[in-house]
């Protein structure tokens, strides 16, 4: 999955901002102001994605292109290699995963204004 790919995925997504909060290399995706997805645009074979802590510990053990977050807490967040033997889909399904899993832990009020944002 190239850059351009992932990034028309993301900002499709209801309520999904882009900006780059951190220099000016490093993009993050964020919904409802709470991020789900970094990469930095220097070296875009890798992102960093928010995941259940049970379910992160299982995709590191299964996929080789899975890895504790780099940078970030290991336990909520992974680093994914999307270049490698990880194809679209369940790099797709990953994304979804971190947006849903930020989505679930925003406030009621925060859930209702995402769920009534026109996109």
């Amino acid at each position: 999955m190239h850059i351009e790919a992932l990034r028309a995925y993301c900002i499709a997504k209801k309520g999904v901002t882009e900006s780059f909060p951190f220099n000016e290399t490093v993009l993050v995706f964020k919904v409802m102001d709470k991020m789900f997805l970094l990469t930095d645009l220097e070296d875009t074979t890798t992102i960093n994605l928010k995941c259940d802590p049970e379910y992160a510990i299982e995709l590191r053990e299964k996929y080789d292109d899975v890895v504790a977050g780099y940078h970030m807490s290991k336990k909520h967040w992974n680093t994914v290699t999307i270049n490698g033997s990880l194809n679209e889909k369940m790099i797709k399904s990953l994304i979804d995963h971190s947006y849903e899993t930020v989505i679930s832990g925003l406030s009621k009020k925060l859930q209702m204004e995402l769920i009534n944002i026109k996109k």
